[in-house]
């Protein structure tokens, strides 16, 4: 191999100066016997190839990570995803993951939140802060971020029809608390065609949906330029039943299409590509999900750089959330499950993602107790301070493992991208059941396996044993409807009504032109429009998405 001539430049002045800016680090690298070793793991000497596919951290196709020293640099974000009951229960389950170390908030939001309802609609009954908390105005919204300096703390909001209306209510909190927009950072997932195949939480059609999206791009470009303004999300994917390959195909797919709608709608590629973020599953097989998540990584820069030719460096890397796999905890011996999750979680930081969620032992069973939650959260704190590998950039790079399997799903993942392509696009495929199909044809096959016994689920269909009792559970008090609804009446007798109409008609009128959508429900969302309230006038214009 000739050793590549950019190689010995890069290494010496760009590498090195990032490493010594953490000499704290830079002296846990050593053998037993005393010898430095590398903390890049590459060979001694780089090929073109090598630059091709596999390439140094930081550099383009990003194989080995967004960042030259990844997580020597900085640690991942751990960002425990929470949320139930009334805000102020939120709140109190917020600052306690901040006070036990937590880096970041995730925000779950109930059932009615999600699809764009209040807590009295008739849809809502039963549901009520049971799958997340509920937040119908601006005071909800208030009393959740309570004590929570927004300048100080990045939050990610697990929301998709309904985006628009949460972020304004963020934003109008972060300025009642005298933040500037431009400071807020954080993610909004805003991902609304994973939800006509894998999830269901819809409202409107593809068209006026792509209309609210890429006007959050265009607003949050002027507005809050560090703020993540979509999480294209391949996690429900896998969730609902997907494989590797079709994750990452599906995923991208469609991230295609969003910055399609985006270009389209007039928007720069470089303004709006670089706030462009995913979200990722990290499933059971380690390596395979190591090498998916590495895949994805490159897959993502070539797509930007050859398909829409990109220019920013920062509009071809793949940032990415993970979450460990729902699908994988069992209800039979729990315990069993905080393994799972310390595997899953390994995978994402051998993976290179930039903030991690670890599911709690008694998922499976009911929303996790205050101790589960704590467990899952030590588990990111083992691998980062006490497991090692943190302190090597990618340190499974060269493996001829891993570096096959990269390539394998790079290629199949992209080879479905081309039939959804030849299909018309991503809208298509959903409307003709393409992507659904291939979901379902994959969860139907995995089931099979465990029921035939040929996927060995521990606890499950081996290693079984007889369990007497039944862990604690959090249970959420039928009380909780109740006191919403009271609070959500108060609301309504005291606000301004005459501005609430005013700002519920303003939003009409804009929905029916091509105006930016966001500075409107802004506004209303500052008289303390409901999100029911606005959610309905944009039904009304809009129409609702059936399936």
């Amino acid at each position: 191999m000739n050793k590549h001539p950019e190689h010995k430049d890069w290494e010496d002045k760009e590498l090195a100066s990032s490493l010594n800016r953490f000499p704290e680090r830079k002296e846990k690298f050593t053998h037993h016997g005393g010898e430095e070793i590398s903390r890049l793991a590459v060979p001694a000497e780089i090929d073109e190839e090598y630059l091709k596919n596999i390439g140094f951290p930081g550099r383009y196709p990003y194989t080995r990570g967004v960042q030259p020293t990844m997580y020597r640099g900085r640690l991942w974000t751990m960002r425990q995803y929470a949320g139930f009951s009334t805000a102020s229960e939120s709140n109190l389950r917020y600052r306690y993951l901040l006070n036990q170390g937590t880096t970041g908030l995730s925000i779950a939001f109930d059932l009615p939140t999600q699809i764009g309802y209040d807590s009295d609609h008739p849809m809502a009954a039963g549901e009520v802060g049971k799958v997340g908390v509920a937040i119908d105005s601006l005071a909800d919204m208030e009393i959740l971020f309570d004590q929570i300096p927004l300048d100080k703390v990045s939050t990610s909001m697990t929301i998709n029809a309904p985006a628009a209306v949460l972020l304004a209510m963020y934003v109008a909190v972060a300025e009642k608390q005298g933040v500037e927009s431009s400071k807020l950072k954080g993610t909004i997932q805003n991902d609304i065609l994973k939800e006509y195949v894998a999830r269901g939480t819809y409202i409107f059609p593809p068209a006026p949906s792509l209309r609210l999206i890429t006007d959050i791009f265009k607003w949050c470009a002027d507005h809050t330029p560090a703020f993540n303004t979509i999480s294209i999300s391949g996690y429900h994917i896998r969730e609902a039943g997907s494989t590797a390959v079709q994750e990452v195909a599906f995923t991208l797919a469609n991230g295609i299409t969003y910055v399609e709608a985006a270009l389209d709608a007039g928007l720069g590629l470089d303004n709006f590509a670089p706030r462009l973020s995913f979200f990722f599953n990290a499933s059971s097989d380690l390596l395979e999900e190591v090498a998916k998540f590495r895949a994805a990584r490159r897959l993502w820069a070539r797509i930007m750089k050859e398909r829409f030719n990109a220019k920013k460096p920062e509009s071809l890397m793949l940032r990415f959330h993970t979450q460990t796999a729902g699908y994988t905890l069992t209800a039979q011996q729990i315990d069993n499950n905080i393994v799972r999750v310390a595997l899953q979680a390994l995978s994402a930081v051998l993976g290179g993602t930039q903030s991690l969620h670890t599911n709690s032992r008694d998922e499976a069973l009911s929303l996790p107790t205050e101790d589960s939650v704590r467990t899952a959260l030590r588990t990111q704190q083992v691998i980062a301070h006490e497991s090692g590998v943190a302190n090597t950039v990618d340190p499974l790079a060269g493996s001829y493992y891993i570096e096959e399997l990269t390539d394998c799903i790079e290629a199949e993942a992209s080879a479905l991208i081309g039939k959804i392509d030849n299909a018309g696009g991503v809208v298509a495929a959903i409307e003709e059941g393409f992507i659904q199909r291939q979901i379902e044809n994959s969860a139907y096959a995995y089931q099979q396996e465990i029921e035939r016994g040929e996927r060995i689920i521990v606890g499950v269909n081996e290693f079984k044993i007889d369990e007497q009792s039944k862990p604690p559970l959090l249970r959420v008090d039928p009380a909780v409807e109740k006191a919403q609804l009271q609070a959500l009446k108060e609301l309504r007798a005291k606000r301004d009504n005459k501005k609430v109409a005013e700002a519920i008609e303003g939003l009409s009128r804009s929905a029916r032109d091509s105006s930016n959508l966001m500075p409107v429900i802004l506004a209303a969302v500052k008289t303390y429009a409901t999100l029911g309230e606005i959610c309905q006038v944009l039904r009304e214009e809009f129409g609702e998405y059936r399936g």
